[in-house]
């Protein structure tokens, strides 16, 4: 059952939850040096099947590390599967091959493999213009002292307002970022590392959500 049960999620689940652990580098086979972000992927239990019947959409939730305490809700639904920091859910039409307890582990990847990772972006604050939006800034001289990182002309004179999407200073990053067709350069089976070639969103321990395309 055991085999059967890591065959059936190799062919179908496709997705798993991590966190970023850093940034590092490898050698590829050629010499090359080639930037990684190194995540710490899984295990993952399944915890909860969503059928449209019932819940009106089709999807699977995956539990991700673990945590002293949780609420009496959530530890009536998880029962005995674990205290789970992480509680995610991935859409999908597959329902009839998962089953709640099965386990997912980074073996689901192979090397070589392209994946889109979703993480929450570092958060910077309150940000201007030049930061925020890349504006270049006026010019030191000709009357503009004290002026150089301002934004400058808000609106127009015909509606005599500021027009919704003005590039303006405000808040920056904690927003949700997805990167796509990132490389898996390589497997630790034994650690649950996946190598990533290149930059992810997100700080050190940031939740990860590691999708493929099928």
């Amino acid at each position: 059952n055991f085999i059967d049960n890591c065959l059936r999620i190799l062919v179908f689940m496709r997705f798993i939850l991590g966190k970023k652990i850093g940034m590092t580098q490898v050698f590829s086979e050629d010499g090359n040096v080639v930037p990684v972000t190194l995540v710490q992927a899984g295990p993952c239990i399944v915890t909860a099947i969503r059928v449209s019947d019932k819940d009106k959409y089709q999807a699977v939730q995956i539990g991700f590390d673990s945590k002293k305490k949780v609420n009496k809700p959530q530890k009536g639904q998880l029962k005995d599967l674990g205290n789970f920091k992480y509680l995610k859910e991935f859409r999908t039409d597959n329902l009839e091959n998962y089953k709640i307890g099965d386990k997912i582990g980074i073996s689901i990847f192979k090397k070589g493999e392209s994946v889109d990772v979703s993480s929450v972006s570092i958060g910077k604050g309150f940000q201007g213009v030049v930061k925020r939006h890349h504006f270049r800034g006026h010019p030191a001289t000709h009357g503009h002292k004290d002026q150089s990182r301002m934004s400058g002309s808000i609106g127009a004179t015909g509606p005599q307002r500021v027009l919704k999407g003005t590039r303006m200073a405000g808040r920056m990053g904690g927003e949700r970022v997805t990167v796509k067709n990132l490389e898996i350069v390589d497997i630790d089976t034994e650690k649950n590392f996946l190598f990533i070639n290149g930059a992810i969103a997100g700080g050190e321990n940031a939740l990860l959500e590691i999708r493929t395309k099928n």
